[in-house]
């Protein structure tokens, strides 16, 4: 490697993962080289990068869509734009942009598609932003897009303290519903902060539970757990209800198999779909969401940075800290012992 060489790796500090196992085995940090704009591409400087339950799943190689090992992960980033690539259009350097990757974003320059950045205002504080780019958007699409919940409506959301969880408690309390959310008894004081009314997840009869403070069932069930709680979650539903089934627990797996965790919720969504056309569900229905760039997305992002300049949204940061303490971030997640999103400034 020449000098020249030499000096560009050492421009783009990076983390990378890899091998499935632990994350103090497993993730490293190391000198990427900065990268170029290709073709309908821009490079970012990478002011905040998310760490989410997505790299949980990659480390142990059990998410749906894993990237081969080794590579950088980092679901969302936000930054600004240094170098634009031959074809893009409306896009300039030092625009401030965010973008969900899937991941690439644990690094200080990533190079990312033009079409799928969604532009940042200049006084959002670029770990609240990140917060809201995979997260904030989950929450949000899943209690506007997937559910008919209406002010008065009573929900149950998994994990209120979480990321997703307590974004999407911020915003269902925003709108005039009132919030069940389960949570570990530590954490019962963050979620009464939210404004919901805390339960411990691991209520022997957790359905029954719900129903004592819920009596007709609940609108909507937000359950990141899968899994055979799934039919717990079904349990709880009023009439004319909502499962919304947004992720996995991958507790239990063995590493590389990687679509087996999402396979319940998979066949309960057929079977309940089947169900509900024969009409034996009351109207009920459970969907699987999955969070996708697109139309969509920039503009329900939009719709959240907005919340956040009004002081509406709160984001949860469990912490800010450098790339190379990428390991110590996903122990926390994977202890439980995170309350909202950590986040990396490189």
């Amino acid at each position: 490697m020449t000098a020249a060489g030499t000096q560009a790796a050492l421009d783009n500090p990076a983390v990378r993962m890899t091998g499935s196992g632990e994350p103090e085995q497993h993730i490293e940090r190391y000198d990427a080289g900065r990268p170029a704009a290709g073709r309908g591409k821009v490079v970012v400087e990478v002011e905040a990068a998310g760490v989410s339950f997505a790299e949980v799943q990659m480390l142990q190689h059990l998410h749906p869509f894993p990237p081969r090992f080794p590579f950088v992960p980092g679901y969302d980033l936000v930054g600004r734009i240094v170098e634009v690539g031959d074809g893009v259009t409306g896009w300039n350097a030092g625009d401030r942009v965010a973008a969900m990757p899937r991941y690439g974003g644990w690094q200080k320059y990533a190079e990312l598609p033009a079409k799928h950045l969604a532009a940042l205002p200049e006084d959002l504080d670029a770990a609240e932003a990140v917060a809201l780019v995979t997260n904030g958007v989950t929450a949000w699409q899943m209690l506007h897009r997937l559910t008919d919940v209406e002010a008065g409506d009573t929900v149950l959301v998994h994990g209120a303290s979480g990321g997703v969880g307590s974004l999407l408690t911020q915003i269902a309390v925003h709108r005039g519903v009132r919030v069940i959310g389960t949570a570990s008894p530590a954490k019962h004081d963050a979620v009464r902060e939210l404004g919901a009314e805390p339960l411990d997840y691991r209520t022997p009869d957790l359905p029954s539970a719900v129903r004592a403070l819920a009596p007709g069932g609940v609108a909507a069930v937000f359950d990141h757990i899968g899994g055979k709680g799934l039919d717990s979650s079904w349990a709880m539903l009023a009439p004319g209800g909502t499962l919304v089934s947004f992720d996995s627990s991958v507790a239990g797996y063995e590493p590389g198999q990687w679509f087996r965790p999402h396979l319940p919720a998979l066949r309960r969504t057929v079977r309940h779909a089947v169900a509900r056309r024969l009409g034996r569900t009351g109207g009920r229905r459970m969907r699987m969401y999955y969070v996708k760039p697109g139309k969509d997305f920039e503009a329900d992002l939009n719709a959240m940075y907005g919340l956040l300049a009004q002081g509406v949204l709160r984001p949860e940061i469990a912490g800010r800290l450098p790339l190379a303490e990428a390991a110590a971030a996903l122990r926390a997640l994977l202890d439980g012992r995170a309350v909202g999103k950590y986040v990396l400034v490189p």
